[in-house]
Formats: structure tokens, C-alpha cells, sequence
């Protein structure tokens, strides 16, 4: 099982596509996230969000064995790495998470489309962040997340 959150950081006013946040990824072995760390590694969460989905939807589409992916304005990482059982998910401390390309799939669009929902329609981040939500929704079973 892996679970993933995508917050916003609090204090900065109104919603907007340069708020800064976290990314946390739980899973069966042990935690992954941005936040507590010195030097911090919180990240302008939108575009950060929308590098993932991109990049993450393309690595699941392809057949290359690793993915590296580094948060926007951040030294916040992640590797996913192709197994004989699925994948795995790793972050500097090591492996979190052992899954399948559509429970990672899921969880990463359910929670990009809850972080979505903060942002208003107008900001100009806004249309990135629903190109690329529409882009990788095919890739979940079921094609709605």
C-alpha cells in the first residue's frame, strides 16, 4: 500500500500556483516526505506537482527502468525503479514503498486532484495543473483515479 499527500504550507496568503508545500509518501516501509528537514526541502508545491505528473506519466507509459524526480526550487527526491513484482519507491533513506504502477498511480492523482481543488481557476498555474491532471488519468485502472 502507498499513500501520498501534497500540502500547502500555511501563512502565505492566498492560494496561488508559487505557493510553497510538502510532498509526504508513506508506505509499507516507512515515510518519505519534504518537511523538518535543514536545509529545508519545501517545494513551490503546484509546479512541483504538475513535474510529477508529467514526468512520472511518462515513466509509466515507457519502459526505462529508473526514474529520478527532483521537486521544482527544491532538493526534495524521489527514485522509482522498475522490479520483477511492480515497482519500488525510495527516497534518500531508502525504499518506502513497494507497489504496482496503478496503486502508485492512484494515489499520486488523488492527491494532486485534492490539492487542485485550493487552487483558483484563474491563477495562472491553474490550466497546467489540470492539462496535466487530464494527462495522467488515463494511466489509473479504471481511467478516473
Amino acid at each position: 500500500m502507498i499513500t501520498v499527500q501534497f500540502t500547502v504550507r500555511p501563512g502565505q496568503g492566498d492560494a496561488s500556483g508559487f505557493d510553497l508545500g510538502d510532498m509526504t509518501i508513506t508506505g509499507d516501509l516507512g515515510t518519505a516526505g519534504s518537511a523538518g528537514h535543514v536545509p529545508d526541502q519545501g517545494m513551490m508545491i503546484y509546479l512541483s506537482v504538475v513535474q510529477l505528473l508529467d514526468s512520472l506519466g511518462d515513466f509509466l507509459r515507457g519502459n526505462v527502468r529508473v526514474f529520478g524526480f527532483t521537486a521544482a526550487d527544491s532538493s526534495f527526491r524521489l527514485v522509482v525503479r522498475r522490479t520483477k513484482d511492480g515497482l519500488s519507491v525510495a527516497s534518500e533513506d531508502g525504499v518506502v514503498a513497494r507497489t504496482t504502477a496503478g496503486e502508485l498511480a492512484s494515489a499520486v492523482l488523488h492527491a494532486a486532484e485534492d490539492l487542485a481543488r485550493a487552487l483558483p481557476p484563474e491563477d495562472p498555474v491553474a490550466s497546467d495543473v489540470q492539462a496535466a491532471l487530464a494527462a495522467f488519468r488515463p494511466l489509473v485502472p479504471g481511467g478516473t483515479g
